[in-house]
């Protein structure tokens, strides 16, 4: 795990401590501050009392001060800095080291045609109360009048084939101050990150996906303005007029169905039909819509099911391309799966209120899980270390090897610095 930190990113703690730090004095440094904070979501405490347990058992603290080369303080001291430190801070150090990762064309290959890089967005809810949080909340009531208080956050993240779901940009759904008329939403929020992640990436090829929310004429306008591509899910029902139009000239354009060859993979043979046509009029845009009939076949028992995807994108569509934009398309599922799904599920805990009172603790808390999680993904994607993934060794249970050898065993420093020492390839 910290080899994959160094290899990556040589000068970590070099970019924590240009983070200004507001005490006035304290027996840690910012940056043992903030590596504590992300190395409990690489360890996936899954709290801050888990957390300090294990650092007050056995032999953790001394094994994780050798490792980290820093020392490890108490997870109070660490929240007392999450709560004053200023929330752009920690998501400019993400941000800096996703540039590390672009500069060393780790997502290089899995790249659209050669060029883009498939950025999905999604929100998610993190938290929820029963009482008003903080004037950000936003809030709904049931029918039988129970008000409940949540907070929800939009994410751009790097989605790749492979399974990288990594996040690029973070903005928070929240209601501004004082009197409003409507609460904030996803479309408003994600006006706000487009600005934003033009002005953190303003060369970067971008290829923007998201769910059947996102086609709509705002978003067509900012991909337009932003010189961005994108490949969105289209429901049956989203703009009528360009729903009229494809079911108009399906019936009359020749050339535009492609059957890919079946590929057989778990047990099953999967085949794709699509369907597409180019340059429907949406003033002032001109879409493309494409469909994918994909039929599952057990080879076994011979029994079938299809499940059918649909898109709109301004990518001219044809028998050459046609596949590939579908099934980035699909990717945007990543975001859900192995973005959300495991920083709820996977031991990240994302869900869990580690600052219940404080919402700026809450949002650095939140940008050291996302850290955290890159990290991870770094780690456990790479092909040298899927070799020990079988039925039986799981990543829940070489988790549990590794908090379980923190606590009673004893680490090497001898061994340590030779193993850190040694070159190591990291392939994707």
């Amino acid at each position: 795990m910290y080899k994959t930190i160094i290899h990556f990113f040589p000068d970590i703690f070099d970019r924590m401590r240009e983070i200004e730090d507001y005490r006035k004095s304290s027996d840690y440094d910012i940056a043992e501050i903030i590596m504590s904070c992300i190395a409990m979501f690489l360890f996936k405490e899954g709290s801050r009392n888990a957390y300090n347990n294990d650092r007050n058992e056995g032999k953790f603290k001394k094994n994780y001060e050798k490792i980290f080369k820093a020392k490890l303080p108490h997870a109070d001291t660490t929240d007392k800095v999450m709560r004053i430190l200023a929330e752009e801070e920690l998501e400019q150090l993400k941000t800096s080291l996703i540039k590390n990762l672009l500069r060393k064309k780790v997502f290089y290959r899995y790249r659209i045609f050669g060029k883009y890089l498939n950025i999905a967005i999604d929100a998610t809810g993190v938290t929820t109360f029963t009482e008003k949080h903080c004037d950000g909340c936003l809030h709904k009531t049931s029918k039988s009048g129970k008000t409940t208080y949540f907070h929800n956050v939009l994410e751009a993240k790097l989605v790749c084939g492979n399974g990288f779901s990594l996040s690029i940009l973070t903005e928070w759904i929240e209601n501004p101050s004082g009197d409003y008329e409507k609460q904030d939403c996803e479309i408003k929020a994600f006006k706000r990150l487009a600005a934003r992640l033009k002005k953190m990436y303003p060369r970067l090829p971008i290829c923007i996906t998201g769910d059947g929310l996102y086609p709509v004429k705002p978003v067509f306008d900012i991909c337009r303005k932003n010189d961005w591509r994108f490949i969105l899910t289209f429901k049956d029902g989203n703009l009528p007029s360009v729903w009229k139009e494809v079911a108009t000239l399906l019936g009359m354009t020749t050339d535009n169905e492609y059957t890919g060859y079946p590929i057989i993979t778990k047990g099953e043979r999967i085949t794709g039909r699509y369907k597409w046509i180019n340059d429907i009029h949406y003033p002032p845009h001109c879409l493309n819509w494409i469909e994918c009939l994909e039929t599952k076949q057990n080879i076994e028992t011979g029994k079938s099911g299809t499940n059918r995807f649909v898109h709109v994108t301004d990518f001219s569509i044809n028998k050459r391309n046609a596949v590939e934009i579908s099934n980035n398309g699909r990717l945007r599922w990543k975001i859900e799966n192995e973005g959300f799904n495991t920083q709820k599920n996977g031991g990240f805990k994302l869900e869990h209120k580690y600052s219940r009172v404080n919402f700026l603790a809450m949002k650095n808390y939140y940008q050291c899980l996302q850290i955290a999680h890159m990290i991870v993904q770094l780690l456990v994607l790479a092909e040298s270390f899927k070799n020990n993934l079988t039925d039986k060794m799981t990543l829940l249970h070489i988790w549990k090897c590794i908090i379980g050898f923190m606590i009673f065993g004893e680490i090497d420093s001898n061994l340590l610095s030779d193993q850190l020492s040694c070159r190591v390839q990291y392939r994707y």
